[in-house]
């Protein structure tokens, strides 16, 4: 993998803890983190937190990144207005560029027909099957779910730290023993795997 930017997409209702591991562990392995939001105004996360975005999604082009990342949001269930974002995630999967998806934002893609022909979870699967897509016999049971092709990532909104792990192994940001040890540390709080990290 490239160390092209990773774009994270960040809207009003943003859910905050989605994405914190995901962003401050690329970030301390040396990758780009930018913010995409649809205008150049600020936007509010769920937990009152102000965002100003680096760029707009008609900034952003597949071949200038290494991953899309798009967390859940209040809006994803309550309106249109995050369709572009899904739409988006479309561009990227079809240029063979990475997208991540945790909580609503697997809604988004399901509305977007993503996850109609790509193994994927989500919070739940009759979450899911409420949106009328296609795709509930690729739906797994698990914490977090890459694709075949190692395209797109899902997961659900308890699981913010096995979602993170996917996303850095996808990255390459770590492997193997130092994954496992990773995700050991901040899933089960098991101090041993300082060892391996620190090794």
């Amino acid at each position: 993998m490239t160390d092209k930017t990773v774009h994270l997409a960040v809207y009003d209702t943003f859910a905050d803890w989605e994405t914190g591991h995901t962003t401050a562990h690329l970030a301390q392995n040396g990758r780009t983190v930018k913010t995409v939001a649809a205008t150049a105004g600020p936007v509010t996360t769920m937990g009152g937190l102000r965002i100003q975005p680096d760029l707009t999604l008609d900034d952003v082009r597949p071949e200038d990144s290494a991953l899309l990342v798009l967390t859940g949001a209040g809006l994803w269930d309550a309106s249109d207005d995050l369709a572009p974002f899904a739409r988006t995630a479309r561009a990227f999967l079809d240029a063979g560029v990475p997208v991540a998806a945790i909580c609503g934002a697997t809604a988004g893609l399901a509305r977007e027909g993503l996850l109609d022909d790509r193994a994927h979870t989500s919070a739940a699967s009759f979450y899911l099957a409420a949106t009328g897509y296609q795709g509930g016999e690729h739906y797994r049971e698990a914490d977090a779910v890459t694709d075949e092709d190692g395209l797109l990532i899902t997961a659900g909104p308890t699981e913010p730290v096995a979602f993170a792990r996917e996303v850095l192994s996808r990255l390459g940001v770590y492997e193997g023993e130092k994954l496992d040890a990773w995700y050991r540390l901040f899933h089960d709080s098991d101090a041993s795997a300082f060892e391996v990290l620190e090794s």
